[in-house]
């Protein structure tokens, strides 16, 4: 994959990076993949509506992009880093937040119904036409109870 298909322009990264500098803190190890790049991967993951397992290798392996999104998303990074959007990304917010075009891949579906007709169960059949198994006498056939 070139670089011609990937979306965040130098202008656009610039504005972006300014607000992630004010949100992240700098403590801990710093991640292999960029932030630029990592974004970029969910931008690509959203545009392309696939599964997170065919990410491209150039952005690194799927797992660690997807925890990432994940701790970015419990911290609230997303939801502050999409309030502090200068005016002019407000299309960047329009693609994260409007959802409709985003699909489900195929496999998320589940299994397809099992549409063929069932047996029936000779046995049960059997069982619900014979008389009750129990030797019990019934309740109204019960001894009378003492008076007093």
């Amino acid at each position: 994959m070139d670089d011609s298909r990937l979306l965040l322009t130098d202008k656009t990264w610039k504005a972006l990076a300014e607000v992630l500098g004010e949100l992240k803190s700098p403590a801990g190890a710093p991640p292999k993949q960029s932030d630029r790049m990592f974004i970029e991967a969910v931008l690509y993951l959203a545009r392309a509506g696939m599964p997170w397992r065919d990410l491209p290798e150039r952005f690194g392996k799927w797992d660690a992009v997807y925890q990432r999104f994940r701790r970015w998303e419990k911290a609230g990074w997303w939801k502050a880093l999409f309030e502090r959007l200068p005016k002019d990304l407000q299309e960047v917010r329009t693609i994260f937040l409007d959802s409709t075009v985003v699909r489900a891949h195929p496999h998320a579906a589940g299994a397809p119904k099992k549409r063929g007709a069932k047996r029936p169960n000779r046995w049960a059949a059997a069982g619900a036409a014979s008389g009750p198994r129990s030797t019990r006498p019934s309740p109204t056939s019960a001894r009378p109870l003492p008076s007093s």
